[in-house]
């Protein structure tokens, strides 16, 4: 069994104005929406330098959208379920063994508590009196031991529906400017300024959610973005010359 986990989680538990915790929301629209700016445009890229007009490109671009949504959507649903399973699965564990095994249970958390620098005296008080509430002890058990919060029961439905939105509405932008021109390479041209300023500013504010450095996370984004897109463009061209 994993031991427990020491001051780290109790400052985290005691100190959350402290941190930045990411919200759900946030994670699952930057995973949306990083797949939707470059999945899309790379594709468009590709069919510019291969057909002579922008209607292929925008049915391609649109069911690439649609099947794009679907599949990172339903990829949020299935980890919300198996984050929520897990947690199912700890809970029920941690239940049976603080009926069969207390003693070992009040062992890991009197570990706990010499971890933090308490003396054995308090060890012995704190673990008895944790141990008076079965549910406040499995609580504290999943928390401390295991590092796991209960997860939200709704996180499966949320994660799809915000996963998928989320590409959905990053897939549009580097595909809009081909509905309103007949020339693939112009439509690219324009799709190139406002993607890559896009994937800038996404990676500048995505930087800046993480704590990491904005202005590298954004360069970062845009020249992976930028390199996916010539690729594409690169081995179409390649194919059909």
């Amino acid at each position: 069994m994993p031991r427990l986990r020491g001051t780290a989680g109790m400052d985290q538990s005691f100190h959350q104005e402290k941190h930045l915790r990411n919200s759900d929301f946030l994670t699952d629209v930057v995973i949306g929406m990083s797949d939707g700016l470059t999945v899309p445009f790379a594709l468009a890229a590709g069919l510019s330098g291969a057909v002579s007009g922008t209607s292929v490109i925008v049915i391609a671009g649109i069911a690439e959208i649609a099947a794009g949504s679907i599949a990172m959507g339903l990829g949020g649903y299935l980890a919300g379920k198996t984050e929520m399973e897990h947690y199912d699965a700890e809970l029920k564990r941690e239940k049976e063994e603080v009926e069969t095994v207390p003693e070992k249970e009040k062992e890991e958390v009197k570990d706990f508590f010499a971890n933090i620098g308490l003396s054995e005296e308090m060890q012995t008080k704190a673990a008895d009196e944790i141990a008076k509430d079965k549910k406040q002890w499995v609580d504290f058990m999943m928390k401390y031991e295991l590092g796991l919060e209960k997860p939200d029961p709704r996180r499966a439905k949320k994660a799809a529906l915000n996963i998928g939105l989320s590409y959905a509405a990053g897939g549009l932008v580097p595909l809009s400017p081909y509905f309103f021109t007949d020339t693939p390479l112009l439509a690219l041209q324009v799709s190139a300024v406002i993607t890559l300023i896009s994937l800038f500013v996404f990676g500048f504010l995505k930087s800046r959610i993480t704590g990491v450095n904005p202005w590298q996370g954004a360069i970062r984004v845009t020249i992976i973005g930028a390199m996916a897109a010539a690729a594409a463009f690169g081995v179409a061209k390649l194919f059909t010359a």
